[in-house]
């Protein structure tokens, strides 16, 4: 019994080269056995497919659609193999990420910690920043972005939202008060982020009302983590991500204020460059991200 597959690829050798000669040659059989592949698949279609004279042989009426039909799953063979090499294969290389800080410290590392284990071949180059990044010049990979998105150049994977909180610590409140309403607010130290365009207006939700609270604070700082310090030393309240002050409210480290209000959320896509092709390696990392941190 000969090989279907084995057959049509004989056939289609023969066909384009108009020669069993020629076929024979290319599959390093003689002409005799390309015959014996052409007459296997005539009598499964129960149609004669080649034309045969002594020189040259040309394809009937049924011949030129089954051979096209031959392309066609020749094709989608190859295809296959291609796709089962791939799978078979394991992710390797360097990974060019960027992130932000307070993100990618809390949540991104973590996740990176299990990827690692997972792709013992790929290696992580992260770089923690809060501003824009040059993916051209540093070659970056993929990276995160807080925000809304703004350029169409890149394929954007949705993930969590970043939902904000508020806390202090025990000694400042002890002192200075629990705030009951969002108001409240304007009578305590409340911390400002430089980063934030508006830093001396905080707006909160609840039910249908927003409202935008006026606050002051006698310190400004551009890193999340120095905040955070500094509300743990109870110097104030701040307003911080839940990735970055999370474990200090589960602690007792800080308390969260106002739970039942609403506070500005943003949302975060894993990114990489459109045109960009999707390697085995920033696959796998794109998965995994969108599986863990969704």
């Amino acid at each position: 019994m000969l090989d279907r597959l084995l057959s049509m690829s004989v056939f289609v050798c023969a066909a384009d080269r108009r020669s069993f000669a020629a076929a024979a040659e290319v599959f390093g059989i003689s002409p005799t056995m390309v015959g014996k592949h052409v007459r296997f698949l005539e009598e499964r279609v129960g149609a004669k497919l080649l034309n045969r004279t002594t020189r040259q042989q040309s394809l009937t009426e049924v011949g030129r659609l089954y051979y096209e039909r031959c392309r066609q799953v020749l094709a989608d063979a190859d295809a296959a193999d291609a796709c089962a090499d791939e799978m078979r294969a394991a992710p390797r290389g360097v990974l060019k990420v960027h992130a932000p800080v307070s993100f990618g410290s809390q949540r991104l590392v973590p996740a990176l910690a299990r990827y690692l284990r997972r792709y013992p071949g790929v290696d992580v180059d992260l770089t923690l920043a809060d501003r824009p990044i040059d993916w051209v010049e540093k070659g970056y990979d993929a990276a995160i972005q807080i925000g809304e998105l703004a350029d169409s150049g890149f394929v954007a994977r949705e993930l969590k939202r970043y939902r904000m909180w508020l806390c202090a610590a025990p000694a400042y409140l002890a002192e200075a008060g629990i705030p009951q309403t969002a108001a409240d607010l304007s009578a305590h130290n409340c911390l400002g982020f430089s980063y934030w365009q508006k830093k001396n207006i905080w707006r909160l939700s609840r039910g249908e009302l927003t409202e935008s609270v006026p606050v002051k604070g006698r310190l400004t700082v551009n890193n999340g983590q120095a905040l955070r310090t500094a509300a743990i030393a109870g110097l104030g309240v701040i307003m911080q991500p839940e990735v970055l002050v999370e474990d200090d409210v589960a602690t007792g480290r800080l308390i969260r204020l106002l739970p039942d209000y609403e506070l500005p959320s943003r949302p975060v896509h894993l990114l990489y460059l459109a045109d960009r092709r999707l390697t085995l390696k920033l696959r796998s990392f794109v998965d995994f991200v969108v599986e863990s941190l969704r």
